[in-house]
């Protein structure tokens, strides 16, 4: 399947020079969606992954059904704020600002196999904020997985040692 087919390009979105790939024409299709949610469950099963850890907020809606397709857990990685409960921060740049993602401290155990699930790796900085939080909290990252890569942008220059999966590059 050509999951190209399904995401819209939106000139100057959400600032001006920035070429967005809209995604929700895939989750609206639910045979693209269900075929990108099967390839990523596929990559959780190979790296034996225990738990999927997914970055706000569109790491949750790729993470989420993996995670239910395993019957393994889920953690999210929010916003500050968005936790209710103890949680551990951190602020990282990414390729339009800065930003600061938290996940709740007892969310990852030590040893846990974590699979981190996102939609989009531009310059690297969100996943490598969520991998510090991750392995920070004794969790073994054991791959990365994105529903598009931009591959002109060298995200994946920081994340070289861990497996990566990435369904569409441009």
């Amino acid at each position: 399947m050509n999951l190209k087919d399904y995401i819209a390009s939106v000139a100057d979105f959400p600032k001006e020079g920035i070429l967005f790939r809209d995604i929700t024409p895939l989750m609206l299709n639910g045979k693209a969606y269900k075929y990108a949610s099967d390839e990523f469950t596929t990559f959780a099963k190979e790296q034996e992954a225990t738990l999927i850890v997914g970055p706000e907020a569109r790491g949750f809606i790729f993470g989420c059904p993996v995670s239910v397709n395993l019957g393994i857990g889920f953690a999210p990685v929010r916003k500050p704020g968005k936790l209710p409960r103890e949680a551990q921060s951190v602020t990282y740049d990414l390729e339009y600002g800065t930003n600061t993602l938290s996940i709740h401290k007892d969310a990852i155990k030590k040893g846990d196999r974590v699979l981190i699930i996102d939609d989009l790796l531009a310059t690297g900085g969100t996943v490598e904020a969520t991998i510090s939080l991750v392995e920070s909290l004794g969790g073994i990252v054991v791959g990365l997985a994105f529903l598009i890569e931009l591959e002109e942008l060298n995200g994946r220059d920081k994340i070289k040692q861990y497996p990566v999966k990435a369904l569409m590059k441009y």
